[in-house]
């Protein structure tokens, strides 16, 4: 398994946020070591997790993830090679069971993939990971209590074992190095961070990027802080490569997938400090949501509706500044985000984006965290 670490120093999707520090009593999620932390201080890394790909793997394959490409990327040599090795494999039970579960709620994808990190290979067994205890317990109000890859812990060892998953994995490595490097190529993380800390009050001090070439339209993004130190994950696609696009415009397209994951971790704070206000201005929920598009339903409340609102809008914002020498990029970025979040259901991003510009000019210098108060009233007027 390799990780790819860099110093700091040297199409319509379902968005959503797994919940990390929520006030319910949870089990603990992690148990970072004071080495742990040193040790990945100011880093990033990119991974296909051999775990979380098996798990990917598995679900792809159920009769829900066949017939899902919103979910799956379905094309492509990989996804071509996966069906030919693990299709035969699709009546094992488990696999029943994760058609069942997928078709009882595809929020328990991410239950199961979201705590692949709580347990590494083995040789053919899985063992416990020292630093992951139960990362996904809760998503869109969803909980539970029991991590789903300890209750069928056998059943996935078996099914690993049966299919020859782990050489698959081994012998594909040069597959997933590439997409290693695409991300280094064509996504500039970095910057990212940098300019969001720059711009926020809140800090962050290392970064994960799960990826996986079957990951389509699902992801999402979680992240810990323990004794100080915060660590955020991001579940993401491959790189994209589309042709008939521009270098640029393949870059502002990633960059933007990538961006609207990480500044959750930012935008998210400031909302939460102005909760009350922004459930008011919110009330009425349907003057900002077209309930009847899909996904809308995992942002129920005021405060999720705002801040899928602003983590786009925060985007534009870092358009205009990264890209600012291309005015008609600019320009295109804006239409098309707006465009996607509209029809996801979205209404109001027109509006609420041009509110967002304008304070933003108007306050040059100062953290967006300071604009929120006067946002959110401009919010309560419409």
């Amino acid at each position: 398994m390799r990780r790819f670490p860099i110093a700091r120093t040297a199409f319509i999707a379902l968005f959503l946020t797994v919940a990390a520090l929520s006030s319910f009593a949870q089990q603990p999620k992690v148990k970072f070591t004071k080495a742990f932390a040193k040790a990945n201080k100011g880093k990033y890394y990119i991974e296909v997790n051999e775990v979380k790909e098996l798990l990917i793997i598995m679900q792809a394959i159920t009769d829900y993830g066949l017939a899902n490409d919103d979910m799956f990327d379905q094309e492509g040599d990989y996804y071509k090679e996966v069906l030919a090795h693990f299709k035969p494999f699709k009546n094992e039970l488990i696999i029943l069971k994760m058609d069942s579960l997928l078709k009882a709620s595809p929020l328990n994808y991410i239950f199961f993939t979201g705590n692949s990190k709580t347990y590494n290979f083995d040789g053919d067994t899985l063992i416990p990971d020292q630093f992951y205890l139960f990362p996904a317990q809760e998503v869109a109000k969803v909980k539970i209590d029991v991590n789903p890859i300890t209750t069928y812990k056998n059943e996935i060892e078996k099914f690993a074992k049966k299919s020859n998953f782990r050489k698959f994995y081994k012998d594909h490595q040069p597959f997933y190095e590439q997409l290693y490097k695409d991300y280094e190529q064509k996504v500039n993380l970095q910057k990212q961070w940098r300019w969001l800390e720059n711009n926020f009050e809140a800090k962050n001090d290392s970064y994960v990027i799960y990826t996986s070439k079957l990951i389509n339209g699902l992801n999402y993004t979680t992240g810990y802080n323990q004794d100080g130190f915060k660590l955020i994950e991001m579940i993401l696609p491959a790189v994209l490569v589309t042709p008939g696009k521009s270098e640029k415009e393949l870059e502002s397209l990633n960059t933007r997938v990538m961006f609207t994951e990480i500044d959750h971790n930012y935008v998210d704070i400031p909302t939460k400090k102005n909760k009350n206000d922004v459930e008011a201005a919110f009330k009425n929920r349907d003057k900002w949501v077209n309930k009847n598009a899909y996904g809308t339903a995992y942002y129920p409340t005021g405060e999720k509706v705002f801040n899928e609102y602003m983590t786009f809008g925060v985007f534009i914002l870092y358009a205009q500044q990264n890209w600012k020498k291309d005015p008609k990029l600019v320009d295109e970025i804006e239409k098309e985000v707006n465009a996607t979040m509209i029809a996801r259901g979205f209404i109001k991003m027109n509006e609420f984006t041009e509110e967002l510009k304008v304070l933003y000019a108007k306050n040059k210098g100062k953290k967006i965290d300071l604009l929120y108060p006067d946002l959110i009233s401009w919010c309560a007027q419409q």
